[in-house]
């Protein structure tokens, strides 16, 4: 078989079509790619002349599988100065660890940094990623070609693969609750973030809508601090509420503290509902109640769903790529 001339293509090269560029087997390249015996010296050199030429880079799966190296996953995660998002990447840690994997942590969410950027900086040295990448999804796959991207809080499954929460289950579970506890004058706290973090706010209005809820709406960036000025000012205004569901649980804390500070018994007062459900809700007082993610089983579940797409058990972007996830309401002295 004589080979043919590289041609030009769209997407990212594979090694068959380096194998038939070269007019050689899967496994010539395959050799040739990772410095193996049995070729001669000629081959390997036009092998991966032709692999230059074709931009082709060996998968580092694959590349482990060969030479025995360790499988490393990338995890790009917005905040680990929030609590819920340490205990998220200790999950995936330790899920990974148990395969024998690596694991390399980016943390994106100080200055103008994105999800981007750190799909950027993780790409060079990782087999496939897991991350918290928003509206870049689709770009960090892009950017990784084959290697499989687990996007987490991904609604439009952009990704190879996908792990969603249902928000509009959350938000009834949790109005629910506040309705039972005798709420009538409901406000929710919600993130300033917009984009990705919008849906949490949406499923609440929707929620809210379905049991004919005038619901109030507060906004502050996701951070204690910034929560417990936003209702401050809330309650400054005069604003009478007698239940708040928070976006999440480090914001509810926030509000905690600002309704103390004004004098309002949480829970004969105001209930208050938090939401993801970290061990910081049963440090507060009154002790949180909250809409919890089991983030252990998330963790696994996004390092299950990885090693599916990795090995090809799943198929990227297919019905079984995308999860959907459920909180459950954890009831303390909140509310």
């Amino acid at each position: 078989m004589s080979p043919r001339s590289p041609e030009p293509r769209q997407g990212r090269a594979t090694i068959l079509d380096v194998a038939a560029a070269a007019g050689v087997s899967r496994q010539t390249v395959t050799r040739a790619m990772n410095d193996m015996t049995g070729i001669s010296q000629a081959t390997r050199e036009r092998v991966q002349l032709i692999a230059a030429e074709l931009g082709y880079t060996p998968s580092r799966f694959a590349k482990g599988l060969v030479q025995g190296a360790r499988t490393s996953i990338g995890l790009a995660i917005p905040d680990l100065t929030n609590p819920y998002f340490p205990a998220f990447a200790s999950s995936v840690v330790e899920a990974a660890t148990e395969r024998g994997w690596n694991v390399v942590v980016d943390d994106y969410g100080h200055g103008t940094a994105n999800a981007l950027d750190a799909a950027a900086r993780l790409a060079p040295q990782v087999d496939a990623l897991i991350g918290y990448l928003g509206d870049h999804a689709v770009a960090a796959q892009a950017m990784l070609g084959r290697r499989p991207v687990v996007g987490l809080d991904d609604p439009q499954a952009q990704a190879a693969g996908s792990i969603s929460f249902d928000y509009a289950y959350a938000a009834r579970l949790g109005l629910e609750r506040l309705v039972a506890h005798g709420c009538r004058n409901i406000a929710f706290l919600d993130s300033s973030q917009g984009g990705i973090a919008a849906g949490r706010g949406s499923a609440v209005s929707a929620a809210a809508a379905e049991r004919g809820l005038q619901l109030m709406k507060i906004a502050a960036e996701p951070s204690a601090v910034h929560a417990r000025e936003a209702v401050t000012a809330f309650l400054a205004g005069k604003a009478e509420i007698d239940g708040l569901l928070v976006f999440n649980d480090l914001m509810a804390a926030g509000a905690l503290k600002a309704l103390q500070a004004a004098g309002r018994n949480v829970p004969r007062d105001v209930a208050v509902i938090g939401m993801d459900g970290i061990p910081l809700g049963l440090l507060v007082s009154p002790e949180l109640t909250t809409l919890s993610l089991d983030l252990r089983s998330v963790g696994r579940a996004a390092v299950d769903l990885l090693e599916g797409l990795l090995s090809g058990a799943i198929e990227p972007r297919g019905s079984a790529s995308a999860l959907l996830l459920r909180h459950e309401l954890v009831v303390r002295q909140s509310a």
